[in-house]
């Protein structure tokens, strides 16, 4: 199996359709996989034509970074290597967090060293920070790019406002915009359907999904009779997503799964690419076997029954004011009683 390729939000850089998340790499954590475990979980990646490589600077207390570092050496210009910013490093110094200047121009030199490099090829804003101005970040960021040691820039878990807001001020002033925005994307994630994707269609994000199989619940690890660690459990059970129609929307994709022949894992994957060509889940691993089964997901295109299954058992409201607006009686009082004969503009990418 070999990944295919896409471009970045209007960029032209190319990333392959499945994301490497590295979260579980390393052990400052008590959980995670080991460095030669993470090595062989990067060279089967590798191997399938995979070339983005997701991480942050918080995972494992840099420990990720290092470990990431370590494996690209003589491989360096063929990788994709994404990191972030923002959450705290020092909880005993106020500026080691935040989307501020000083933590930003501080956090991509540790990051640089700890990858060893001399650029990172897409830099995230890890979160939104409601101290800190845009206005700030965004020219802070361009600072960075112009300096040669940013390419392009991303946005994970902020509100949609603020993402159109700081674009639209990138543009006006010529500064180096988001191409991708990062955030909880997956079948029992699915209230970012609101606000976020319509507003990165809009702006031509690509969508990197995080926890696409749920934190593993989506794996059939809760449903088919598996051992899930403590910990986790115990964080999804906090979450949410082991409750009664959590559980229920699970086991409809095992039942999915069994029905073409594949895993609970890679039906949930083809399901967040199913919306299309933007959208980019990252896939984690603890183990070789779990990236090689992720991997097998980008075969995988799954029909309109079993999508239809998917989503009607999955749907969330779409709350106000889309809820409101697309009810017949707003519509013909917005479009006219001959909406039905309008031909709206298609959607391009």
């Amino acid at each position: 199996m070999e990944l295919r390729y896409r471009l970045l939000g209007k960029s032209g850089l190319r990333v392959s359709e499945l994301c490497l998340g590295t979260m579980s790499f390393g052990e400052q954590w008590g959980f995670g996989a080991d460095k030669p475990t993470s090595h062989a979980i990067l060279d089967t990646y590798a191997a399938a034509g995979g070339n983005f490589i997701d991480t942050a600077n918080k995972y494992h207390g840099g420990e990720t970074e290092e470990i990431v570092g370590s494996w690209l050496e003589g491989k360096r210009d063929k990788m994709v290597v994404a990191t972030k910013y923002t959450l705290a490093m020092d909880h005993a110094n106020v500026n080691s967090a935040g989307n501020q200047r000083k933590n930003m121009v501080r956090a991509v030199e540790d990051s640089l060293r700890r990858l060893r490099t001399d650029y990172i090829d897409l830099y995230w804003v890890h979160a939104w920070d409601d101290y800190t101005p845009f206005e700030e970040t965004m020219r802070g960021l361009d600072d960075l790019v112009r300096a040669g040691k940013v390419l392009y820039v991303g946005v994970s878990d902020f509100p949609a406002w603020v993402v159109s807001a700081a674009n639209v001020l990138a543009e006006l002033r010529g500064l180096t915009a988001f191409d991708a925005l990062q955030i909880e994307y997956s079948l029992l994630e699915r209230t970012v359907e609101r606000d976020l994707l319509p507003m990165a269609e809009h702006f031509g994000l690509s969508v990197v999904s995080w926890a696409p199989l749920a934190a593993g619940v989506l794996t059939g690890k809760y449903t088919r009779g598996g051992a899930p660690d403590t910990m986790r459990k115990a964080a999804n059970e906090q979450r949410g997503r082991l409750d009664p129609h959590a559980l229920a929307i699970a086991k409809a994709v095992d039942e999915v799964a069994d029905a073409i022949g594949a895993s609970s894992a890679q039906v949930a994957l083809a399901w967040v690419k199913s919306h299309g060509y933007r959208y980019i889940p990252i896939v984690g691993a603890r183990k070789v076997s779990q990236i090689e089964d992720c991997i097998g997901a980008a075969s995988i295109t799954l029909a309109d029954e079993h999508l239809a299954k998917l989503d009607e058992l999955s749907r969330v409201s779409p709350g106000f004011p889309m809820g409101f607006l697309s009810s017949d009686g707003v519509m013909d009082l917005v479009r006219s009683e001959a909406r039905g004969r309008i031909d709206g503009r298609k959607a391009t990418r």
